[in-house]
C-alpha cells in the first residue's frame, strides 16, 4: 500500500468513525437509550483517531513534510471530517506523491536518525504494524484508565 493509499484509507476511516460517534450521541441524548451507543462508537473513533496521528506522523515523514504540515495533519482529526478535504488538499498540492523511502538518498534529511528510524519501519511493515498496534493500544489503555474527558459521570 502506498503512502497515499494508506493516509487516504485512515483519513475516511476517522470521518467515519466520527459519524458514528455524532449518531451514537444523537442516540444517548435525543432518544435516551443510554450510554451504551456512545460507549461503543467512542472507543472504535478514539482508536481510528490515535491511528490517523500515528499515520500523519509516519507519512508525513516519509513525504518530508514539514513539522509544521506534520502537526497540521494530525490536527485535523480533531475537527469532524476534516481528515477528507485535507487528504484533497494534499493530493492536489503533491504531498503524497511517491513510494515508501526505504533507502537513503542524498537528502540532507536522510542523514536524520528520525529519517533512518522511519526508512527502517516502512521496510518492515508487518513488524511496523505490530509495533504501532502495540503502541497505539498501549495510548489507547492509559487514555482509558484516565477516563473520559471531563470526568466520569
Amino acid at each position: 500500500m502506498s503512502p497515499s493509499a494508506l493516509y487516504r484509507t485512515v483519513a475516511r476511516a476517522e470521518a467515519i468513525t466520527w459519524t458514528l460517534l455524532i449518531i451514537a450521541m444523537v442516540l444517548k441524548y435525543a432518544v435516551k437509550v443510554g450510554d451504551w451507543p456512545v460507549s461503543i462508537a467512542g472507543f472504535v473513533h478514539g482508536f481510528v483517531f490515535l491511528t490517523y496521528i500515528a499515520t500523519s506522523v509516519l507519512v508525513g515523514m516519509n513525504q518530508r513534510w514539514s513539522k509544521r504540515l506534520i502537526l497540521g495533519a494530525a490536527a485535523t482529526s480533531v475537527i469532524p471530517y476534516l481528515t477528507v478535504p485535507f487528504d484533497r488538499w494534499l493530493e492536489r498540492r503533491g504531498k503524497l506523491v511517491g513510494s515508501w523511502r526505504t533507502q537513503a538518498s542524498e537528502h540532507p534529511a536522510d542523514q536524520r536518525w528520525t529519517d533512518s528510524t522511519m526508512r527502517w519501519l516502512v521496510a518492515r511493515p508487518v513488524l511496523s504494524s505490530i509495533a504501532l498496534f502495540v503502541l497505539i493500544v498501549a495510548v489507547f489503555s492509559t487514555m482509558l484508565v484516565m477516563g473520559p474527558p471531563g470526568g466520569r459521570s
